[in-house]
């Protein structure tokens, strides 16, 4: 297990991941590499991988967070594997539940379920997925989340038919153990929500850094226990890449730094571009200042001051994990079922957490 001692509190770690594709890359040979990427951090120790799900866009292959996390924990042997999050305005409570109780069944112990309330996508393909047969909504959404825990236990939930009878749903039918399940979110929405249920929350700090800290003490200080849990769990997102200098380090980021600022520009997406890509690319001066903001936000260093500030934001927001998305992306020559930079950022990272902890 990677840990790091700090007086009586440790740092766990963890990843997310959106499975990236990046130019002259397919989405096989991108899905190879983050399989990959998890068997790297199985093997290093991290506590948890995560998936996104993202719809229709060109360097995302994260699009059914249900169907990798089974691929990933066939091929995986003690990372806890799990969404985030599901999309639920996408999908009948009904049928997430059914999918994550035949995860949990084929990896017990070992599932998370991790669910959003955003739709994952534009306009356009939330129409598609709703026309699809997917029945949530973002008003319905504290009742779907509701339903899918109960759906997920072993009892089961009970719905009361218009005769006044009654009729017994599972999501499987005979559960030995059931998913944890997470609420996610960027808002104070979804600390609140999250305090009322009784349930884990993480905040989306890795793309909506302001008002993480508020919203943390929503969920702390309005929290009520639950079946599920007992006192508040959460831990923070963050974008990290580490390399051997941090300069290799910035050179590994700015693709991933010029794709967020043209995502927050409007600017039309692409495949994630290569390191000589990005250094060949000139961006607009507004790009430019979103670049350079970002640069306060994310952990782009070599390994000593990577996990230090690593450590710095666990005490920060008074947690004992962080899950890292390793945001580097890869040279030209470099194979294309394989994901270097991201692997580099784990190994380093934790082989200085173990140094750290030896001294």
């Amino acid at each position: 297990m990677t840990w790091v001692q700090r007086k009586v509190v440790c740092v766990k770690l963890s990843v997310l991941d959106l499975v990236p594709v990046r130019s002259r890359q397919s989405s096989s040979e991108a899905l190879a590499a983050s399989l990959d990427l998890a068997r790297v951090a199985d093997d290093l120790g991290y506590e948890r991988y995560w998936v996104a799900e993202h719809h229709n866009m060109p360097s995302v292959a994260s699009t059914n967070p249900a169907v990798i996390i089974g691929i990933i924990a066939s091929h995986t042997k003690q990372i806890r594997v799990g969404s985030g999050g599901v999309m639920l305005p996408n999908h009948a409570p009904l049928v997430v539940a059914e999918q994550f109780a035949l995860l949990e069944a084929a990896a017990p112990g070992r599932i998370d379920l991790g669910l959003g309330r955003a739709p994952g996508s534009d306009p356009v393909v939330t129409a598609v997925l709703n026309r699809s047969g997917a029945t949530s909504d973002v008003n319905s959404f504290p009742n779907y989340v509701s339903d899918i825990a109960a759906l997920l236990s072993s009892d089961g939930a009970t719905v009361r038919l218009t005769n006044g009878s009654e009729y017994e749903l599972r999501a499987t039918p005979a559960a030995t153990s059931s998913p944890d399940i997470w609420l996610l979110g960027s808002s104070e929405y979804s600390a609140t929500l999250a305090a009322s249920l009784g349930l884990p929350y993480v905040f989306a700090h890795h793309f909506a850094g302001a008002g993480a800290e508020r919203a943390l003490e929503i969920y702390r200080s309005q929290f009520r226990a639950s079946p599920l849990l007992d006192a508040p769990r959460t831990f923070v997102t963050a974008n990290v890449v580490v390399a051997p200098t941090a300069s290799e380090a910035l050179a590994l980021a700015l693709p991933n730094l010029q794709h967020m600022a043209r995502l927050r520009t409007n600017e039309r997406l692409e495949r994630l571009a290569t390191v000589e890509e990005a250094q060949a690319t000139t961006m607009t001066p507004l790009q430019d200042e979103f670049i350079a903001a970002s640069l306060d936000s994310w952990i782009i260093d070599e390994p000593v001051a990577a996990a230090r500030r690593v450590r710095e934001l666990a005490r920060r927001f008074d947690v004992d994990e962080v899950m890292v998305s390793p945001s580097a992306s890869a040279f030209d020559a470099e194979p294309a079922d394989r994901t270097p930079g991201r692997t580099t950022t784990l190994r380093l990272l934790s082989e200085q957490f173990e140094v750290d902890a030896r001294s």
